[in-house]
């Protein structure tokens, strides 16, 4: 083993530690490992960044533009409500869903395709009295089994074709994944309608009112006059427990009691940490004469608090006094105006929505406090659910985390400006985007012609994807603002910095040394037994770190035992693939599986449950297809 090897596989093995300890961000981690190899001298330093003009990397960045393009302009809400069945079975509402999902995701981000149905599957779920996670893995997995399908259907197919380009056999074709990812994809889907979903628990029984969510964890005061005032929090408990909710904390003077005694006097301007169903808000609020502290203290409320109602999320503004406000200098102005002359917020309708935190969004890690809700957005948080856990931190200052659901009060045109910037999935979707017919067409059109330039050979599927970028921008399918928005900044550094790591193990030798090591020890040099392995080891990297990140570090592993072998490399490149995008048995080893963590009120060990058999169902049927497809 040489020094460079040695340096190589130190940072390797570092690089995935780091990825399976989740302690910092991916693209940090890539960062990390690029720039370790560059002051190690295994990396040129004037070629050190060049991985972020690789194709593969710009046709991702393109994908995920033409992608918002067909989200924003309502093509797939048109496309679902063509397509789901209004009033069927269980096995066929579910089939429409998933394999709309799949198909879906064949043609765009997994990610996009999955936050635009997942409104769909909670009222799905509601109509079908079906404990929400029950609808939303197997959604979750549908969108990615259809992934496998074509090239730009998930992140790790374009890093596979990348890497068979820089092999000298020039990239796959837009369809090569197509033989083995369709019949992959409609196996697992027919074991998910058929069989699957059951294997999913039951957290939760859908009421036919709604979608539950779980129990939220709100802030409410103790207002002068209010019934609660004066009384002992065990009396208040007594009342409370009536609604189905229950207090879990005190605030007084800043100070939190997170177990105050039961025989407690509560005094006005008191704050109660009370967990309670969405539902079962209003009625908390009105047994007692409370309010929502947030709802409460919002600066549209200092002249016209009285004149203001809220009853289950329906809000509506009384009296005149409730049009005056002041602005940040403290001078009274029409409220129906703001400074430039636009209409503020005293008009709007205001509503309560619930939205999802996805895993890529902007406010993991930050408070209410921290993003400036009021101030920014004129919204107001008014509790969270996290999967069942409370939180120790003050509503506003708690930190927000992935899988999160954010019960948010506000204009619904601010609600979808807060969705959009933050990375949340409001599950009230469709109030917050109006269909345009003409751009729809537009936008699924420029993605038509996008994928047939790159299928049919007559672009390469950069340049295609990025003259599909430019007429989304020429035609405003998508508005001009949003187009780096709708990028997912850290997979393409985590791509950009990954590839010439990768080259590096390729250039040294590494891969071909691991490879070796895997056919000695494991394979006995047989080259299906070699593959199997490939594949396996590719599905479990997966379930564990970001699919993007394991294709880059197992394609020149696979590429590496071909040659050992004189086999086919493309075999191996497939299994890299299909391993790649296996990521069903946790929630953090893909977005998807994160996004439905909180509304479908699972827990970490559930996903196994349905992911592993549906793991080994996918091998035991893409080891006979690759092998029939692509000849060792």
């Amino acid at each position: 083993m040489t020094p460079d090897q040695i340096l190589v596989l130190t940072i390797l093995l570092a690089t995935v530690g780091m990825f399976l300890w989740g302690r910092w961000r991916h693209d940090m981690v890539a960062v990390m490992a690029l720039l370790a190899c560059v002051l190690a001298g295994l990396i040129d330093p004037a070629a050190a960044f060049a991985g972020f003009g690789h194709p593969a990397v710009v046709t991702v960045a393109c994908v995920l533009v033409l992608s918002r393009g067909l989200q924003a302009s309502g093509a797939v809400d048109a496309l679902a409500a063509r397509i789901l069945p209004a009033k069927a079975g269980i096995a066929l509402s579910l089939a429409a869903l998933v394999g709309l999902g799949a198909v879906l995701s064949g043609v765009m981000n997994n990610v996009g395709a999955m936050a635009l149905l997942m409104p769909v599957a909670m009222q799905l779920a509601s109509r079908l009295e079906l404990p929400p996670g029950r609808v939303l893995m197997p959604l979750a997995f549908g969108t990615i089994l259809g992934g496998m399908t074509t090239m730009i259907g998930t992140p790790p197919n374009l890093i596979v074709s990348g890497f068979r380009a820089q092999s000298g056999q020039g990239g796959f074709a837009m369809f090569d994944f197509t033989p083995v990812g369709l019949s992959v994809a409609v196996t697992g889907t027919l074991f998910i309608v058929l069989l699957g979903w059951r294997l999913v628990p039951a957290r939760e029984k859908a009421g036919t009112e709604g979608f539950e969510t779980g129990a939220y964890v709100t802030e409410v005061r103790v207002v002068p006059g209010s019934k609660a005032a004066g009384m002992r929090l065990r009396e208040i408990e007594t009342r409370l427990d009536e609604a189905g909710a229950q207090i879990i904390g005190l605030v007084r003077n800043e100070v939190r009691m997170t177990a105050p005694q039961s025989s407690r006097k509560v005094l006005a301007g008191d704050i109660l940490v009370i967990e309670a169903d969405i539902e079962a808000l209003p009625e908390v609020l009105a047994t007692l004469g409370l309010k929502l502290e947030e709802a409460g203290s919002s600066r549209t409320d200092d002249a016209g608090e009285e004149g203001e109602r809220q009853n289950g999320g329906e809000h509506k503004r009384k009296g005149d006094e409730a049009r005056k406000n002041k602005d940040e200098d403290g001078n009274t102005r029409d409220a129906d105006h703001d400074s430039d002359g636009a209409r503020s917020t005293a008009d709007a309708e205001i509503a309560l929505m619930e939205l999802v935190v996805r895993p890529e969004a902007s406010l993991i890690g930050r408070s209410a406090m921290d993003l400036a809700l009021r101030t920014r957005y004129g919204l107001n948080l008014l509790a969270v659910s996290r999967n069942g856990q409370r939180s120790k931190s003050r509503l506003r200052t708690m930190k927000i985390q992935a899988g999160d659901l954010l019960l948010m009060q506000g204009p619904l045109e601010a609600l979808a400006e807060f969705a959009a910037d933050s990375g949340c999935v409001p599950l009230a979707e469709r109030e917050l985007r109006i269909p345009d017919r003409r751009k729809a067409w537009t936008a699924g059109a420029i993605m038509a012609c996008a994928v047939g330039g790159a299928a049919l050979g007559l672009l390469p599927a950069a340049i295609s994807f990025a003259l599909g970028v430019l007429a989304s921008m020429a035609f405003r399918t998508l508005p001009l603002r949003s187009i780096y928005d709708s990028i997912d900044w850290p997979v393409i550094v985590l791509l950009g910095a990954l590839i010439p790591v990768a080259g590096t193990m390729e250039s040294t030798g590494t891969a071909d040394l691991i490879a070796r090591a895997l056919l000695d020890g494991v394979a006995q040099g047989n080259a299906s037994v070699a593959l199997t392995l490939v594949l396996v080891v590719t599905m479990f990297l997966s379930d564990l770190m970001n699919n993007a990140a394991t294709a880059a570090v197992m394609c020149p592993i696979g590429i590496g035992t071909a040659a050992a072998l004189g086999a086919n490399a493309d075999a191996f490149l497939m299994a890299v693939a299909i391993g790649a995008s296996c990521a069903f048995l946790t929630p953090i080893g893909h977005q998807n599986n994160t996004l439905i963590l909180g509304p479908g009120g699972l827990r970490f060990g559930d996903y196994w449950r349905l992911g592993l058999p549906l793991e080994l169902l996918v091998a035991a049927v893409s080891i006979p297809l690759i092998l029939l497809v692509w000849p060792l």
